[in-house]
């Protein structure tokens, strides 16, 4: 690999390759580094010691809202469409990284291209309608769940993806997530020479909740597709494995000094998994706006160059694109909602005072009961648009409503108030300007 040294901030950065790994449904609650009691996750325990480990990570409640965030680096309502959608012409941080020199590639899950299945209400008028993963700035990927929903097969044991434009349909005795990271480090080791970044949107450890490799069941076949909530201790200490083995694989390569990771996940833990975090029993948060849904790890490992540590600056989903952008020797576009933590990961003070949420995973199946929230956060309160108002000062899921307020309180909340105006202010998608049902049928016409 040719070394290209950034000056950022009076200190000089070898422009790095970057790994971008995403768990699919994981809160902070799921790492021992946090304070988690329930799993064993020594692979994320040491990255988090010997990186940063950032106290104050949001993301979106829901998968398909945070994806599209995190590739576009734009808040939701400004890009949204339909769920399991990211609307066709965005520009990605695949896209970016390309256009700096970067060798680009994907592996793990997409649900970005068509959702609904064709016997759901107004699904024709979804259908297909998302981007295809061989059109958003990826040199290479391997991924479940790239085409239609009913064509996704197995996301795990005896799995179906689609790999650079050849589909391979119940591979028998594969599992999924496996075939991702092999397909990963596979391509490291390729283009070792070059810049590259990767992106793993993980499977784990989403459900269905099944056997992993590791699981007693894994060694009778008939029962590797079965399951219930029981293997979900399983399957994130098989995702902690999973990174054990990227980290393994980069260092065997030469590249560990050379090479930033980052973890982080698309929304709290499922709703069916209860957790022991720091002495108390936690409920998972999936799909909801409480903390539980919506504070995640996220941890930052560079060694040589990021000092480890422990950072209470705010990130949120739409940072990771002016971020890369930054490190990768780029500009930082001012019609990015993100805002770069480059800054904290060369040991100085993040930019963000307060994230933003716009929430509504409608239309699309499976969300008949979903609602729309808009939302704001700093390190202390948390304000809705309705005028509820919660103090989660803390490092933990602390989440209590206020009512009778203190004069700070009253500052605090008219703070948040002008950033959620400020936000629902600037520019919109179509969809986003009305409220529509999960079929796609108009509620109301406002934001």
């Amino acid at each position: 690999m040719v070394l290209v040294w950034l000056l950022l901030g009076g200190l000089i950065f070898a422009k790095p390759n970057v790994i971008l790994i995403m768990a699919d449904d994981l809160g902070m609650e799921g790492l021992g580094c946090y304070g988690g009691e329930s799993y064993e996750t020594p692979h994320l325990d040491a990255l988090a010691e010997g990186g940063l480990r950032f106290t104050h990570a949001y993301s979106q409640p829901l998968c398909t809202p945070t994806r599209i965030e995190i590739m576009t680096g734009k808040e939701n309502h400004r890009n949204w469409q339909y769920f399991g959608v990211l609307r066709q012409g965005e520009e990605t941080f695949g896209h970016l990284m390309q256009g700096l020199g970067y060798k680009t590639c994907i592996a793990g899950k997409w649900q970005l291209t068509s959702y609904d299945p064709p016997v759901f209400p107004g699904a024709e008028k979804r259908r297909g309608t998302g981007m295809h993963p061989k059109e958003a700035g990826f040199d290479e990927y391997c991924l479940f769940h790239a085409e239609h929903t009913e064509d996704k097969g197995s996301r795990y044991a005896n799995p179906t993806y689609l790999r650079n434009g050849e589909l391979v349909k119940d591979e028998e005795g594969k599992y999924g997530e496996d075939v991702s990271v092999e397909f990963l480090l596979d391509f490291l080791k390729r283009h070792r020479e070059e810049e590259m970044f990767v992106y793993y949107p993980m499977a784990l450890p989403h459900g269905p909740f099944v056997p992993t490799p590791d699981s007693e069941e894994w060694e009778e076949p008939g029962k590797r597709l079965k399951g219930g909530v029981e293997y979900f201790p399983d399957m994130v200490e098989y995702m902690d494995t999973l990174v054990g083995r990227i980290v393994e694989g980069v260092e065997e390569l030469g590249l560990r000094e050379e090479t930033l990771i980052l973890f982080y996940s698309d929304n709290g833990t499922p709703r069916e998994a209860m957790s022991v975090f720091r002495g108390e029993r936690v409920v998972g948060g999936k799909n909801r706006v409480m903390q539980t849904g919506i504070r995640v790890p996220l941890i930052a490992s560079w060694p040589g160059t990021v000092e480890a540590g422990v950072s209470g600056d705010l990130v949120e989903a739409a940072d990771f694109v002016p971020t890369l952008v930054e490190l990768g020797g780029g500009d930082v576009e001012e019609d990015w909602d993100g805002m770069s933590f480059v800054d904290v990961l060369k040991g100085g003070v993040g930019k963000r005072e307060w994230a933003f949420f716009w929430y509504d995973p409608r239309p699309g199946i499976g969300k008949e009961s979903f609602g729309r929230s808009i939302f704001a956060l700093d390190k202390e309160y948390k304000l809705f648009s309705d005028g509820r108002f919660f103090d989660v000062a803390g490092e933990g899921f602390r989440e209590v409503e206020l009512e009778e307020l203190t004069e700070e309180e009253v500052r605090r909340k008219a703070k948040l108030a002008d950033v959620i105006e400020e936000m629902m202010a600037g520019p919109m998608s179509e969809e986003a300007k009305v409220e529509v049902d999960a079929f796609g049928e108009v509620i109301r016409n406002r934001p």
